[in-house]
């Protein structure tokens, strides 16, 4: 027997609904469990591949990027030849 095979468990449903908990544990650490009916596997638990590193929603409150300058006319009325261009004249 390899590594390999080593680490995968094999149990039946009963004991899937009975200790689920407990085996979604043991895959979160890296293992692998199949479950079977009778002695026939019909499914097998693995860990989720992540790709790259999880990005999480930041906390309320926390800076995330620098604050956003506007030109200090920025909200100045417009006139003459501006308001024409926009038709408001």
């Amino acid at each position: 027997m390899n590594k390999l095979t080593e680490s995968i468990k094999t149990i039946t449903t009963h004991e899937a609904k009975t200790h689920l908990s407990r085996f979604l544990a043991e895959v979160g650490q890296g293992g692998e469990v199949v479950i079977t009916r009778g002695r026939e596997p019909v499914a097998r638990l693995v860990p989720v591949r992540r790709r790259g590193k999880a990005v999480g929603r930041p906390k309320v409150g926390v800076v995330t990027s620098e604050p956003v300058k506007v030109a200090a006319d920025a909200f100045a009325p417009l006139e003459g030849a501006d308001l024409a261009a926009w038709g408001l004249e």
